[in-house]
């Protein structure tokens, strides 16, 4: 591997801010040859199933397949071109699944509650010192297909885990140029208003 330093991009924030948080981005430069434990894995699904949701109707599901596994393959398929160009050196390739209704009928702010479990995932991903980078170039018809989806489960976000590398492991130069590139948020003047929209609360 590449001896060039695998890249941090912390948030750089108008208050500190918990670390986790901050060191949370969304690489594309995996490396191929690490691997997640068990103990990894389980950690990272506890994290997702404690996520808070809509009256604890807990909507969340995810496909898991750890690589080297027929499931990790299948997951792989259902991404688009450009999205298996660089996950396929993944460790661990997700698709996050909602379902939409229970005893009581539908359940309110299925996806909400998918979110809110993912990012538990993806910071759970932090604290293990590992990172997780979040799509939606996946067929969700081929999700349906390949693992035989229940009409009201529905994919709705693909998630790679691994261990960072070396940027130059895009091989492409606009992939690099990418991976490099400075993180940006809106300012908070932009974000959080008060009184009336568009006014700044800060």
């Amino acid at each position: 591997m590449s001896t060039v330093a695998i890249m941090r991009k912390p948030a750089v924030t108008s208050v500190p801010i918990a670390s986790v948080l901050a060191e949370r981005w969304s690489p594309r430069a995996l490396d191929a040859s690490a691997v997640v434990s068990p103990e990894q894995v389980r950690a990272l699904l506890e994290a997702a199933r404690w996520a808070p949701s809509f009256g604890n109707t807990q909507p969340a599901r995810y496909l898991v397949g750890v690589r080297g596994t027929p499931t990790f393959d299948a997951i792989l398929a259902t991404l688009n071109s450009g999205n298996r160009g660089w996950a396929h050196r993944a460790s661990l390739l997700l698709i996050g699944v909602m379902v939409t209704t229970n005893e009581k009928g539908a359940v309110p702010y299925a996806e909400y509650g998918l979110g809110l479990a993912s990012e538990n995932l993806v910071l759970q991903a932090v604290e293990l010192g590992l990172v997780a980078h979040q799509m939606a170039g996946f067929s969700a018809d081929a999700v349906r297909s390949s693992f035989s989806l229940p009409e009201d489960a529905v994919p709705k976000v693909a998630i790679a885990v691994g261990s960072p590398a070396p940027a130059e492991v895009l091989e492409e130069d606009w992939r690099v140029e990418r991976e490099r590139a400075e993180r940006q948020r809106l300012p908070l003047e932009e974000f959080a208003f008060t009184g009336q929209w568009g006014t700044p609360a800060l």
